[in-house]
């Protein structure tokens, strides 16, 4: 493993622990060199998985893309990088179970959009904007309507005073 700090080739595992659903092992190693501490994650080799995009090319399967997005619309938000890991495997996972060899994009971002809305509303929302790409402002006020619903308490009756 190469150290991403100053790039030596040789290290030492300080703590491994198995990822929650015990679908990947993390890693905490320190170079021998510079001694910085970085992580690591492994991952059982799966059948090759094909993206199907909206135009009809295939790619295949990375979870780096959808990471990269996750991270994106998490920027500058309370969520941590073991949460947004926790969502690309849970989305992996749901994927490798699910389908033969191919999954339409569509697919694994509705995925993401679901453990979103559950984990943090302004992730979500950003993250629904660029996948559902809104055409204009109500479409985007349709969606945030939506969340604010949701959040409003049930309607209580007021309580009345005792006084006379």
């Amino acid at each position: 493993m190469k150290c991403p700090y100053c790039g030596y080739r040789e290290d030492k595992v300080v703590d491994s622990r198995a990822t929650q659903g015990e679908a990947s092992i993390r890693r905490r190693r320190e170079c021998l060199k510079c001694g910085k501490r970085f992580t690591t994650y492994e991952y059982v080799e799966q059948v090759s998985l094909m993206v199907v995009k909206k135009d009809g090319r295939r790619e295949p399967f990375d979870r780096k893309k959808i990471l990269a997005g996750i991270m994106k619309a998490c920027e500058k938000r309370p969520v941590s990088m073991e949460k947004m890991e926790e969502i690309v495997t849970s989305v992996e996972r749901v994927i490798q179970r699910k389908t033969d060899r191919e999954v339409p994009s569509s697919r694994i971002g509705e995925l993401v959009m679901e453990k979103l809305k559950t984990l943090d509303d302004v992730a979500y929302v950003r993250f629904a904007s660029v996948y559902r790409q809104f055409r204009d402002l109500s479409q985007f006020m349709e969606e945030l309507k939506g969340i604010l619903d949701k959040q409003k308490p049930k309607n209580k009756k007021p309580k009345r005073s005792l006084s006379r």
